[in-house]
């Protein structure tokens, strides 16, 4: 019995010592094994239906599944990316060189403040305005300098993300041939009832969903449509503007409203009254009502979580884990919360035996 119990303690550091040695050699390649994982469950629904097209033939159906999500999901990205360095380079030189005067349009707003906003601004200890400009105007200046380098770091790391790329699609193909198999071997390895490892297995494949297909998609369409206004207003750097909004789209509370809102009010108050009416009206009626339509058919009100938790996680997530925490956070408070919510019922369970008794 010594023996057996010495057998298991070994046999369970060796699994302990060679997982974290696993996750380490991982590392620097995280980003794309996540992906591949996040992809090959978002697109695990167009498998199944590719496989009953062609008869249950998987090398097959993973090429067509994983060409349909490269077209998709996968080139946009790389696409607008790779636009949206070129447009954070040009608002970098912009800013620069004086022909776009940050500082100017902060000072333009304060001489348009009634002395009632001067007098609310004073309470609030934000009458001194300069202060303000002078950090709008380095904040600008420093957002733009980011993507400026931006892309002179991506044509010195090319190399390392053509390998990262071709290590997610080479991935992806396996995750989608190969996931329902992968997956009941996860859930055989682990120590729970089976009822707890489907509950598990179903709110990570939900959230996973939720988050990339739905709040993701949510995000773009709201972007979209406000860099289309801020384009047809005739605002310098519409697809930056646009970016920014598809971002502030996934934090609840905060939304794009954050970006159009001040453009709104300055052309109020700067006369340009039709500009001002159409943006205010368009971010309503347009942008905001995106989210009360799109998101519960997209996302369902099952998987929701507190608007709160969302919060709080997403931007914990992004900045522990970068871009890619915006998945990664919402995802362990879903896992935490499901947790606890088995440890709950189980302990529930426990007590009602010896209750009755």
């Amino acid at each position: 019995m010594n023996e057996t119990n010495l057998q298991n303690k070994t046999l369970l550091l060796l699994l302990i010592l060679v997982t974290i040695a696993f996750i380490w050699i991982l590392l620097p390649y995280y980003g794309a094994v996540f992906w591949a994982v996040i992809l090959g469950i978002v697109f695990a629904p167009l498998q199944r239906l590719v496989m009953m097209k062609f008869n249950r033939r998987r090398n097959i159906s993973s090429l067509v599944t994983l060409t349909t999500a490269l077209l998709i999901a996968i080139l946009p990205v790389i696409i607008i990316s790779a636009l949206l360095v070129q447009e954070g380079a040009i608002l970098y030189k912009n800013i620069e060189s004086g022909q776009l005067d940050v500082a100017g349009y902060i000072d333009q707003f304060k001489q348009l403040l009634p002395a009632s906003g001067q007098q609310l601004l004073d309470r609030m200890g934000m009458g001194d305005l300069e202060g303000v400009r002078d950090k709008v105007a380095k904040g600008a200046m420093q957002g733009s300098q980011y993507f400026a380098t931006q892309a002179f770091s991506f044509g010195q790391g090319t190399l390392d993300f053509v390998v990262s790329f071709g290590i997610m699609l080479y991935l992806l193909f396996f995750f989608l041939r190969d996931g329902p198999e992968l997956s009941r071997k996860i859930r055989t390895a682990i120590p729970l009832a089976e009822q707890q490892k489907r509950r598990l297995q179903l709110k990570f494949n939900r959230v996973v969903r939720a988050t990339v297909k739905g709040n993701l998609l949510v995000a773009v369409t709201q972007g979209a449509l406000g860099g289309v206004i801020f384009w047809f207003l005739d605002i310098p750097s519409a697809l930056l503007w646009a970016v920014l909004m598809a971002f502030l789209s996934l934090l609840p509370a905060v939304g794009a409203g954050i970006v159009w809102a001040p453009v709104a009010a300055y052309f109020l108050l700067s006369g340009y009254i039709w500009q001002g009416v159409t943006l205010t009206l368009f971010g309503i009626l347009v942008i905001g009502m995106v989210d009360n339509v799109l998101r519960p058919l997209l996302v369902g009100k099952d998987t929701k979580m507190p608007d709160y938790l969302i919060l709080v996680s997403t931007l914990g997530g992004l900045a522990v884990f970068g871009l890619n925490g915006f998945v990664i956070g919402p995802l362990i408070a879903a896992l935490f919360m499901s947790s606890w919510g088995i440890f709950v019922s189980t302990k529930r369970q426990v007590r009602l035996p010896q209750d009755r008794t």
